[in-house]
């Protein structure tokens, strides 16, 4: 049985999430599809244009984290793009926008149907939808995500059996295939992936029900317009915020400390 705490939640509490747990083999199913049917141009562009990018989370050796995704801050990404008037190396604002909506409904469309049905029952409650794999021997350093309003949860869809967990505050997790893992991703944490072959999860970010729908509303808008002006290839997701501070490598130090005095 799984112990829940402030930072590791039990995801039973949030019944919104059930409707994409329900359909997480199809989910898995599109992101397959999606990684060996299309072709290199696609490839090149959706890691390129839909995945967020962090400038401030880093990682031991050279092994690499990858994402990419269809909604941001409650919009699906062609919308977010135009939102935001995003332009990249190699293309426009509007070339970019239509070839993501191109790509999100020949290979997302199911994944994308799903967020919607949510988010028109629940109060536009799910924020960022996005996959995220871990490649072999992936170590990332310690880091907070400074979303005080927001909780993460991660759909298990693709987990190799081994050493491939999150480290936060005294715990190890473990993410399993078809099951959410939700966490408070204010405490420091840093996830590892030292198996030999990619771990994939749906990240969903959702608003923290209990909190005031129109004081989370506003943090977000004000969170995002400052990480946008600082990266707006981060897709508002990450920020310079993001970056652990001494109290954060405190914090989680003591809390590994406490837990050796108690095996002690």
């Amino acid at each position: 049985m799984a112990c829940f705490n402030e930072y590791h939640l039990n995801p039973e509490q949030f019944s919104f999430l059930k409707p994409l747990q329900d359909s997480w083999e199809m989910i898995r199913d599109e992101f397959t599809h999606f990684i060996q049917q299309a072709s290199h141009e696609e490839l090149k562009f959706t890691y390129d244009v839909l995945g967020p990018k962090s400038q401030t989370i880093k990682t031991k050796g050279n092994s690499k984290y990858s994402a990419f995704g269809i909604l941001f801050q409650g919009l699906f990404i062609e919308e977010y793009i135009q939102f935001h008037q995003i332009t990249y190396l190699d293309y426009g604002t509007s070339q970019a926008s239509k070839k993501a909506l191109v790509l999100r409904e020949k290979y997302f469309s199911n994944l994308a149907k799903v967020i919607k049905q949510v988010n028109f029952s629940n109060d536009e409650i799910i924020r960022n939808a996005y996959f995220g794999t871990f490649h072999p021997g992936l170590d990332i350093k310690l880091h907070v995500n400074y979303n005080p309003h927001m909780n993460r949860g991660y759909l298990g869809l693709i987990v190799p059996e081994g050493d491939v967990a999150m480290k936060i505050c005294h715990e190890q997790l473990y993410w399993h295939e078809g099951e959410f893992m939700v966490l408070d991703h204010s405490y420091p944490h840093c996830p590892h992936n030292y198996t030999n072959y990619d771990r994939t999860v749906l990240v969903v970010d959702f608003f923290k029900p209990e909190q005031p729908r129109e004081e989370v509303v506003r943090f977000e808008q004000e969170q995002v317009t400052q990480r946008m002006q600082d990266n707006p290839y981060s897709l508002g997701v990450f920020g310079k915020s993001d970056q652990a501070k001494a109290e954060d490598f405190i914090k989680y130090g003591l809390a590994h400390q406490l837990e050796w005095d108690k095996t002690l």
